[in-house]
Protein backbone atom coordinates (compact mmCIF):
# COMPACT_ATOMS: atom_id res chain seq x y z
CA UNK A 1 0.00 0.00 0.00
CA UNK A 2 1.43 3.11 -0.83
CA UNK A 3 2.36 5.36 2.18
CA UNK A 4 1.81 9.50 2.69
CA UNK A 5 3.72 11.40 5.29
CA UNK A 6 1.19 13.29 6.97
CA UNK A 7 2.88 16.52 8.10
CA UNK A 8 3.09 16.98 4.25
CA UNK A 9 -0.59 16.08 3.45
CA UNK A 10 -1.78 18.34 6.53
CA UNK A 11 -0.03 21.33 5.19
CA UNK A 12 -2.17 21.17 1.72
CA UNK A 13 -5.15 21.84 3.98
CA UNK A 14 -7.19 24.81 1.85
CA UNK A 15 -7.94 27.76 3.64
CA UNK A 16 -11.74 29.10 2.23
CA UNK A 17 -12.98 32.63 3.12
CA UNK A 18 -16.36 33.02 1.66
CA UNK A 19 -17.33 36.28 0.85
CA UNK A 20 -14.52 37.93 3.25
CA UNK A 21 -15.46 42.08 3.22
CA UNK A 22 -12.25 43.73 4.72
CA UNK A 23 -9.10 43.74 2.73
CA UNK A 24 -7.09 44.00 6.15
CA UNK A 25 -8.48 40.86 7.46
CA UNK A 26 -7.67 38.82 4.35
CA UNK A 27 -3.93 39.96 4.70
CA UNK A 28 -3.89 39.21 8.11
CA UNK A 29 -4.95 35.59 7.16
CA UNK A 30 -2.09 35.40 4.61
CA UNK A 31 0.53 36.00 7.24
CA UNK A 32 -1.23 34.07 9.50
CA UNK A 33 -0.96 31.14 6.98
CA UNK A 34 2.91 31.83 6.24
CA UNK A 35 3.13 31.74 9.61
CA UNK A 36 2.33 27.88 10.00
CA UNK A 37 2.99 26.50 6.34
CA UNK A 38 -0.47 27.10 4.67
CA UNK A 39 -0.30 28.87 1.16
CA UNK A 40 -3.83 27.29 -0.30
CA UNK A 41 -5.94 30.51 0.20
CA UNK A 42 -9.18 30.36 -1.58
CA UNK A 43 -11.61 33.37 -1.85
CA UNK A 44 -15.67 32.59 -2.31
CA UNK A 45 -17.41 35.60 -3.94
CA UNK A 46 -14.87 38.46 -2.14
CA UNK A 47 -16.82 41.96 -1.48
CA UNK A 48 -12.83 43.76 -1.16
CA UNK A 49 -9.99 43.69 -3.70
CA UNK A 50 -8.05 40.89 -2.25
CA UNK A 51 -4.96 42.85 -4.14
CA UNK A 52 -5.47 45.99 -2.83
CA UNK A 53 -2.43 48.51 -1.11
CA UNK A 54 -4.20 47.82 2.24
CA UNK A 55 -4.63 43.77 2.19
CA UNK A 56 -0.64 43.42 0.63
CA UNK A 57 0.62 45.78 3.60
CA UNK A 58 -1.03 43.49 5.92
CA UNK A 59 0.00 40.45 4.59
CA UNK A 60 3.56 41.64 4.94
CA UNK A 61 6.12 38.81 3.46
CA UNK A 62 2.58 36.70 2.55
CA UNK A 63 1.99 38.28 -0.49
CA UNK A 64 2.49 35.51 -2.89
CA UNK A 65 -0.40 33.66 -0.82
CA UNK A 66 -2.56 36.49 -1.73
CA UNK A 67 -1.54 36.70 -5.21
CA UNK A 68 -1.74 33.46 -6.11
CA UNK A 69 -5.40 33.04 -3.62
CA UNK A 70 -7.63 31.36 -5.91
CA UNK A 71 -11.48 33.09 -6.69
CA UNK A 72 -14.67 31.22 -6.68
CA UNK A 73 -17.99 32.03 -7.15
CA UNK A 74 -19.72 29.86 -5.07
CA UNK A 75 -18.33 27.58 -2.29
CA UNK A 76 -19.45 24.65 -3.83
CA UNK A 77 -17.06 25.16 -6.82
CA UNK A 78 -14.51 26.17 -3.99
CA UNK A 79 -14.43 22.78 -2.62
CA UNK A 80 -14.98 20.78 -5.64
CA UNK A 81 -11.42 19.22 -5.23
CA UNK A 82 -11.00 18.80 -1.76
CA UNK A 83 -12.20 15.53 0.19
CA UNK A 84 -13.10 16.96 3.56
CA UNK A 85 -13.91 20.32 4.88
CA UNK A 86 -14.55 21.54 8.02
CA UNK A 87 -17.08 24.42 8.76
CA UNK A 88 -16.47 27.35 11.25
CA UNK A 89 -19.72 28.11 13.46
CA UNK A 90 -21.34 29.93 16.81
CA UNK A 91 -24.76 28.76 16.15
CA UNK A 92 -26.12 25.57 17.25
CA UNK A 93 -29.20 23.38 15.83
CA UNK A 94 -31.10 20.99 14.42
CA UNK A 95 -28.29 19.96 12.00
CA UNK A 96 -25.45 21.25 13.36
CA UNK A 97 -24.74 18.99 16.26
CA UNK A 98 -21.22 17.41 15.35
CA UNK A 99 -18.98 19.86 16.65
CA UNK A 100 -15.25 19.90 16.98
CA UNK A 101 -12.78 21.57 18.91
CA UNK A 102 -10.01 22.99 17.20
CA UNK A 103 -7.40 21.28 18.56
CA UNK A 104 -9.15 18.55 17.25
CA UNK A 105 -9.30 18.85 13.65
CA UNK A 106 -5.36 18.36 12.92
CA UNK A 107 -6.14 14.47 14.68
CA UNK A 108 -9.17 13.90 12.58
CA UNK A 109 -8.05 14.87 9.65
CA UNK A 110 -4.66 12.58 10.45
CA UNK A 111 -7.01 9.69 11.27
CA UNK A 112 -9.12 9.85 7.75
CA UNK A 113 -5.52 9.20 6.06
CA UNK A 114 -6.96 10.57 2.48
CA UNK A 115 -4.54 12.47 0.49
CA UNK A 116 -6.87 14.62 -1.53
CA UNK A 117 -6.79 18.31 0.06
CA UNK A 118 -9.10 18.98 3.27
CA UNK A 119 -10.37 22.68 3.59
CA UNK A 120 -11.22 24.75 6.23
CA UNK A 121 -14.02 27.34 5.94
CA UNK A 122 -14.66 30.23 7.33
CA UNK A 123 -18.10 32.56 6.79
CA UNK A 124 -19.00 36.48 6.68
CA UNK A 125 -17.21 38.50 9.16
CA UNK A 126 -20.98 39.95 9.63
CA UNK A 127 -23.05 36.56 9.79
CA UNK A 128 -21.42 34.03 9.14
CA UNK A 129 -22.11 30.41 6.65
CA UNK A 130 -25.34 29.67 5.59
CA UNK A 131 -27.17 26.45 6.12
CA UNK A 132 -26.75 25.77 2.71
CA UNK A 133 -23.00 26.05 2.88
CA UNK A 134 -23.05 24.17 5.50
CA UNK A 135 -24.29 21.20 3.96
CA UNK A 136 -21.29 21.23 1.73
CA UNK A 137 -18.39 20.41 4.83
CA UNK A 138 -18.36 17.38 6.79
CA UNK A 139 -18.06 18.43 10.39
CA UNK A 140 -18.03 21.87 12.28
CA UNK A 141 -15.36 23.70 14.23
CA UNK A 142 -16.69 25.82 17.07
CA UNK A 143 -13.91 27.94 18.96
CA UNK A 144 -14.73 28.48 23.17
CA UNK A 145 -15.10 31.94 23.53
CA UNK A 146 -16.97 33.75 26.44
CA UNK A 147 -20.43 34.40 26.29
CA UNK A 148 -19.93 38.01 26.62
CA UNK A 149 -18.23 38.31 23.25
CA UNK A 150 -18.28 35.14 21.49
CA UNK A 151 -17.54 36.28 17.98
CA UNK A 152 -14.20 36.23 16.79
CA UNK A 153 -12.17 38.93 14.31
CA UNK A 154 -12.13 36.59 11.11
CA UNK A 155 -8.20 36.28 10.64
CA UNK A 156 -7.89 35.27 14.22
CA UNK A 157 -10.02 32.92 13.95
CA UNK A 158 -8.45 31.81 10.98
CA UNK A 159 -4.82 31.87 13.11
CA UNK A 160 -6.05 30.10 15.35
CA UNK A 161 -7.13 27.16 13.66
CA UNK A 162 -3.90 27.00 11.41
CA UNK A 163 -1.92 27.08 14.93
CA UNK A 164 -3.85 23.77 15.90
CA UNK A 165 -3.56 22.57 12.85
CA UNK A 166 0.33 22.85 12.31
CA UNK A 167 0.47 21.54 15.87
CA UNK A 168 -1.32 18.17 14.86
CA UNK A 169 1.32 18.37 12.05
CA UNK A 170 4.92 18.16 13.76
CA UNK A 171 3.31 15.29 16.12
CA UNK A 172 2.49 13.62 13.02
CA UNK A 173 5.72 14.10 11.29
CA UNK A 174 7.46 11.34 9.83
CA UNK A 175 4.37 8.72 10.04
CA UNK A 176 3.60 6.97 7.74
CA UNK A 177 0.22 5.77 7.04
CA UNK A 178 -1.37 3.97 4.34
CA UNK A 179 -3.88 6.11 1.55
CA UNK A 180 -7.36 5.81 1.32
CA UNK A 181 -8.93 7.37 -1.79
CA UNK A 182 -11.50 9.80 -0.53
CA UNK A 183 -13.51 11.02 -2.99
CA UNK A 184 -13.50 14.68 -3.45
CA UNK A 185 -16.70 17.22 -3.02
CA UNK A 186 -18.12 17.62 -6.17
CA UNK A 187 -17.99 13.39 -6.17
CA UNK A 188 -20.25 13.39 -3.34
CA UNK A 189 -22.36 15.98 -4.25
CA UNK A 190 -23.44 14.51 -7.19
CA UNK A 191 -24.23 11.37 -5.19
CA UNK A 192 -26.26 13.58 -2.93
CA UNK A 193 -27.86 14.89 -5.39
CA UNK A 194 -28.82 11.37 -6.90
CA UNK A 195 -30.01 10.33 -3.47
CA UNK A 196 -32.60 13.40 -3.04
CA UNK A 197 -34.01 12.56 -6.65
CA UNK A 198 -34.35 8.35 -5.57
CA UNK A 199 -35.43 8.79 -2.25
CA UNK A 200 -38.04 11.70 -3.22
CA UNK A 201 -39.26 9.41 -6.50
CA UNK A 202 -39.53 6.46 -3.52
CA UNK A 203 -41.53 8.47 -1.42
CA UNK A 204 -39.13 8.38 1.91
CA UNK A 205 -38.48 11.80 1.58
CA UNK A 206 -40.62 14.61 1.46
CA UNK A 207 -41.58 16.70 -1.81
CA UNK A 208 -41.69 19.80 -0.26
CA UNK A 209 -38.49 19.74 1.78
CA UNK A 210 -36.12 16.73 1.36
CA UNK A 211 -32.95 18.10 2.87
CA UNK A 212 -34.91 17.94 6.01
CA UNK A 213 -33.74 14.28 6.61
CA UNK A 214 -30.81 14.43 4.48
CA UNK A 215 -28.59 16.72 6.33
CA UNK A 216 -29.02 13.63 8.62
CA UNK A 217 -27.54 11.86 6.10
CA UNK A 218 -25.19 14.31 5.28
CA UNK A 219 -23.85 14.37 9.21
CA UNK A 220 -23.73 10.28 9.15
CA UNK A 221 -21.85 9.65 6.01
CA UNK A 222 -19.52 12.93 6.84
CA UNK A 223 -18.44 11.93 10.30
CA UNK A 224 -15.64 9.31 8.81
CA UNK A 225 -15.72 10.85 5.24
CA UNK A 226 -17.17 8.78 2.18
CA UNK A 227 -13.88 6.91 -0.28
CA UNK A 228 -14.58 6.41 -4.02
CA UNK A 229 -15.89 3.16 -3.19
CA UNK A 230 -18.37 4.13 -0.87
CA UNK A 231 -19.55 6.63 -3.19
CA UNK A 232 -20.10 3.62 -5.86
CA UNK A 233 -21.85 1.23 -3.65
CA UNK A 234 -24.08 4.17 -2.45
CA UNK A 235 -24.89 5.22 -5.95
CA UNK A 236 -25.92 1.73 -7.16
CA UNK A 237 -28.15 1.73 -3.66
CA UNK A 238 -29.88 4.40 -5.14
CA UNK A 239 -29.44 3.05 -9.13
CA UNK A 240 -31.54 0.14 -7.81
CA UNK A 241 -33.98 2.21 -5.98
CA UNK A 242 -34.49 3.68 -9.22
CA UNK A 243 -35.32 0.29 -10.97
CA UNK A 244 -37.77 -0.59 -8.73
CA UNK A 245 -39.34 2.56 -8.52
CA UNK A 246 -39.36 2.56 -12.49
CA UNK A 247 -40.81 -1.46 -12.33
CA UNK A 248 -43.59 0.00 -10.00
CA UNK A 249 -44.71 2.76 -12.48
CA UNK A 250 -44.79 0.25 -15.28
CA UNK A 251 -47.12 -2.56 -13.28
CA UNK A 252 -49.18 0.35 -12.04
CA UNK A 253 -49.52 1.58 -16.02
CA UNK A 254 -50.57 -1.73 -16.51
CA UNK A 255 -52.96 -2.39 -14.27
CA UNK A 256 -54.87 1.15 -15.18
CA UNK A 257 -54.25 0.05 -18.80
CA UNK A 258 -56.28 -3.36 -17.65
CA UNK A 259 -59.06 -1.86 -15.59
CA UNK A 260 -59.60 1.08 -19.03
CA UNK A 261 -59.93 -2.33 -21.22
CA UNK A 262 -62.24 -4.01 -18.81
CA UNK A 263 -64.65 -1.09 -19.07
CA UNK A 264 -65.18 -1.06 -22.74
Amino acid sequence: MLEVNRADWLSSTAVVLVEPQGPLNIGAVCRAMANFGFHDLRLVNPHTDHLCEEARRMAVKAGSILEQARIYPDLSQALADTSYAFATTRRFGRYRDDFVHPAQVGEVLAELDTGAPAALVFGREDRGLLTEELDLCQRFITIPTSDELPSMNLAQAVCLCVYELAGARARSAGKGTGVRSFADNATVEAMFTHMRTSLTRAGYLDESNPNHILRSFRRIFGKNGLTERDVRILRGLWSRIDWLNAQLDTVLHEHDNSGRDSDV
